[in-house]
């Protein structure tokens, strides 16, 4: 497969269809995502750009730079989930039905990534840019792995900020919640159960669990809304007639961006009786104004901004970004994933779009 050197956006789309169903037909879950790499390295070799590689990361420098222009990046990511139980398609068979092109990637973020990368070989052409451009095709997203994104930020030349394509109608996210584990633990003493002896982890967890179930931070986002703060998994007790002297729990806490995962961490810990360790505190909400270029150029196509639910490579960027692509979070990660041939056609001119802010 040859990149067309013909930009007309039928031509473009076109492209970003075929590559799309060749990368979909290359497994690419995360940390393992080098045969689609290697695919997609080779496709921006072909197109005459120089990709740059760490790991199974790739990005590559507009060759129109200039020092008094800030620097745009245009992420999105390689690595797919697992396939989903409940397939009725093969999920590595590119498969079309009309409109539609089935295959695990196809949504989350396969649609992003060839898009991006079509309005990057359009746009690295041209000198009269507001912007130098950089695209990214990062690896680990899905795992938030540290062998990802966060390894080649220190690479980048230096970025101003982003734009991540994950999939969100084209409409464009200016929030993002972040994410942050909590192992808890309580503690008690073993006793055995038939006597008034032990003091039960269990119920002190309880007390714990229920702190967690009911309390409200005060800060709340109007677009991303409350701190949510769920317990997902619970273990305790050895067997039915021994009172258990530890009980551990996790938490799934979903920040949002008036608070950061460290101050969370803090005021959780002072509130609860039992022990808090952090998975990490690194995956931390983020926001851009609405008044920034980026944000205003797609609220001038007549977007709807909102504040995105769902994590991604936003929450490891140190610049603002924006969240903007093809597709349905909604297809993110289940059975029969999909995306269309008009989502994608669309997506290509809306970034041609604002990007080049005409």
């Amino acid at each position: 497969m040859s990149p067309t050197d013909d930009f007309s956006l039928p031509a473009l789309t076109a492209d970003a269809v075929s590559l799309l169903e060749r990368l979909i037909a290359l497994p690419s879950p995360s940390r393992d995502e080098g045969r689609a790499a290697d695919a997609l390295e080779a496709y921006m070799t072909a197109a005459g750009l120089r990709p740059q590689r760490a790991g199974h990361n790739l990005w590559c420098t507009a060759p129109t730079w200039r020092d008094d222009r800030p620097t745009l990046l245009l992420n999105a990511h390689i690595d797919t989930v697992k396939p989903a139980a409940g397939w009725q398609h093969d999920p590595f068979c590119p498969t079309r039905e009309g409109d539609r092109l089935y295959g695990l990637g196809s949504n989350d973020c396969g649609g992003g990534l060839v898009c991006l990368l079509q309005a990057f070989r359009v746009l690295s052409r041209r000198d009269d840019l507001p912007w130098n451009l950089v695209y990214l095709a990062s690896a680990e997203e899905e795992v938030s792995g540290r062998a990802g994104i966060e390894s080649v930020i220190p690479l980048l030349p230096p970025i101003s900020c982003a734009i991540v394509g994950e999939p969100t109608g084209m409409q464009p996210a200016v929030a993002e919640k972040g994410l942050m584990v909590l192992d808890v633990t309580a503690h008690g003493r073993a006793g055995h159960a038939a006597r008034d002896e032990g003091d039960n982890a269990i119920y002190h967890a309880m007390d714990d669990m229920q702190w967690f179930r009911t309390f409200r931070f005060e800060r709340v986002s109007p677009l991303l809304g409350p701190v949510k703060m769920t317990v997902t998994i619970v273990q305790a007790g050895t067997q039915h007639n021994v009172v258990p002297a530890t009980c551990t729990f996790t938490v799934d806490v979903r920040s949002n961006e008036c608070y950061s995962n460290a101050e969370l961490l803090a005021f959780i810990s002072r509130h609860v009786k039992s022990d808090v360790v952090a998975r990490s505190t690194r995956l931390n909400s983020s926001r851009i104004d609405t008044d920034h270029p980026l944000a205003a150029r797609a609220i001038a196509l007549g977007r709807r901004p909102y504040g995105s639910p769902t994590l991604s490579d936003q929450a490891l960027m140190p610049w603002p970004s924006l969240k903007m692509g093809p597709g349905d979070s909604a297809r993110s990660h289940t059975a029969d994933e999909y995306i269309t041939l008009p989502e994608i056609e669309g997506a290509i001119a809306d970034y041609l779009a604002i990007i080049a802010g005409v």
